[in-house]
């Protein structure tokens, strides 16, 4: 069998985009004689949309390029995630019912379920943790069973396609451990000759260190190749971004890996795929994630937002410390000196140690940097609270600004009116720098710190930032380029204490935290412990 799967970037919330790029392929593989062309699930629309779900003219518009791929589909067989709509039937909600759905079609046809009858194939597991949230937008299969008086194992059937019985799952079916029902085994069961899992699933640190091993053992145990198609790109629920790295693998039927996509790209792979089953590779060690892929991750996600909401300068407020400093070597990975601006803003207690470190980071990255000092702006601000009267029926309030008043309020006077003015003027837009132990525990005030376009450190624990910093310094620009005394001491309000900062706490939940005014564009770029 000669199969080919494409491991698209996927545009969100774009039918025709990606539409358009999947008939291209199409066409190619036709070309080339390809027998199977892979596409990764939700490869039409997207996969985390929000209330786009709900919008009917979307969901027709999922289904004209559905409908265009089925016809393209001559003389080869195509897989491709969708979503698969049933208009005559509601769900719940009273809304149209819909399914995350695998769509098979070849000569121009579909290939439809041999119980069910749809012309399509649905997602059995349904992922409701962290990001995913498909209950409240698919409809169950548990339900779709009741219904029809069938047993939930009868909706799992192979694709009966021309090449055999193609064992096809989506994405959460293959993570089949903490659920009553595998529907692999199921597959395996009833006479599939190939496991396919197609594939919406973010990058996560380590996620694809236990994917190959969950993966592998599963192919070994069925005594079957499996293929895993995996989309790339950035995708986002409005508040949170998920890169999604691809990294696509195959696996022979005794679970070494064949050959595996490279990550943060769009990709192909391509197969001669032997019928017998022999092994094809040899096996291998699976590699634990590191600093690299951390950066790989950040940097890809950060660009591809930039390049989707046209943002070409990016202002950072430096404070001498450790975040400011990572990512500001961060972004000069992405935008040329010019387009970054640093900004270095002293109150009357903050150190020359620190100030002197800012600069020293402009200078190592060849950036424009400024100091623009607050406090004559946060002393007016304070004097004018004071001075307010406030008068209701019980008598005359005054307010009294305390000293952790006075913290929040210099906070928000540097990133709601210096660094938010800077980047108007500039023509760019300003950084979050909080790390995930800040964000966790709300070490940061709402308009202040966590002000910015991206919190694009927000999911990395403060040792990991650190290991971070060495890793720009060492890997990326061989120097020093983040200065040493930033890495060695840890800046508090303007005095350095030196720390010893270790790995987080191991499993926290993934947390959505940068909750901003709506007029603040942007979110957190989320990078740990999704898991699949």
């Amino acid at each position: 069998m000669k199969l080919r799967l494409i491991q698209l970037d996927v545009a969100p919330g774009q039918p025709a985009d990606n539409g358009e790029r999947m008939l291209a392929h199409i066409e190619q593989a036709q070309r080339d004689k390809i027998e199977l062309l892979l596409f990764p699930e939700m490869g039409v629309p997207g996969y985390l949309l929000g209330d786009e779900w709900e919008r009917g003219a979307f969901l027709r518009e999922c289904e004209y390029w559905g409908e265009k791929i089925r016809a393209a589909s001559q003389n080869i067989t195509v897989v491709f995630g969708n979503i698969a709509i049933d208009w005559h039937n509601k769900n719940e909600d009273g809304r149209e019912r819909k399914y995350n759905a695998l769509f098979a079609a070849e000569n121009g046809a579909w290939l439809s379920h041999p119980v069910t009858g749809q012309p399509f194939f649905i997602k059995m597991l349904m992922p409701n943790y962290r990001e995913f949230d498909d209950n409240r937008h698919f409809h169950d299969p548990r339900k779709l069973a009741f219904e029809r008086n069938l047993n939930l194992q009868d909706l799992i059937q192979p694709v009966p396609s021309r090449l055999g019985k193609l064992g096809c799952v989506l994405c959460e079916d293959g993570w089949d451990e903490d659920y009553n029902i595998s529907p692999l085994s199921q597959q395996a069961e009833k006479g599939a000759t190939l496991l396919i899992n197609i594939s919406s699933s973010p990058y996560t640190f380590n996620k694809n260190h236990k994917r190959n091993r969950v993966f592998s053992a599963q192919a070994k145990k069925y005594g079957l190749p499996l293929i895993y198609v995996n989309a790339s790109g950035l995708q986002d629920n409005a508040k949170t971004l998920f890169t999604f790295d691809g990294s696509s693998c195959i696996y022979d039927a005794q679970g070494h890996v064949v050959q595996q996509a490279n990550a943060f790209v769009e990709d192909t792979l391509d197969l001669q795929l032997p019928i017998s089953h022999q092994p094809v590779a040899t096996p291998g060690a699976w590699a634990q994630d590191s600093t690299a892929q951390q950066f790989s991750a950040i940097q890809y996600g950060t660009r591809k937002f930039m390049e989707r909401i046209g943002l070409r300068k990016v202002v950072i407020g430096v404070s001498g410390g450790i975040d400011s400093a990572v990512a500001a070597a961060l972004y000069r990975t992405i935008v040329p000196a010019e387009n970054l601006l640093l900004v270095s803003m002293p109150g009357p207690f903050t150190s020359m140690t620190t100030r002197n470190l800012s600069r020293a980071l402009a200078e190592n990255l060849d950036c424009p940097f400024t100091e623009i000092p607050i406090q004559p702006a946060v002393d007016a601000t304070i004097a004018q609270l004071e001075a307010a009267e406030f008068s209701y029926s019980a008598g005359k309030l005054q307010l009294q600004v305390s000293n952790f008043v006075r913290e929040n309020i210099q906070a928000r006077d540097r990133s709601s009116r210096v660094l938010a003015g800077v980047a108007a003027a500039f023509g760019g837009a300003f950084t979050c720098n909080a790390n995930k132990s800040e964000t966790t525990v709300g070490y940061s005030t709402l308009y202040g710190d966590l002000g910015g376009f991206l919190a694009n450190l927000a999911d990395l624990w403060k040792g990991e930032i650190y290991a971070l910093a060495e890793f720009l310094n060492r890997d990326i620009y061989g120097r020093e380029v983040i200065p040493a005394g930033t890495i060695k001491n840890q800046t508090f309000g303007g005095t350095q204490r030196a720390t010893k900062c270790g790995q987080g706490p191991g499993r926290p939940p993934l947390l959505s935290l940068s909750r901003r005014p709506l007029s603040q564009l942007g979110g957190t770029l989320a990078t740990r412990y999704a898991g699949r």
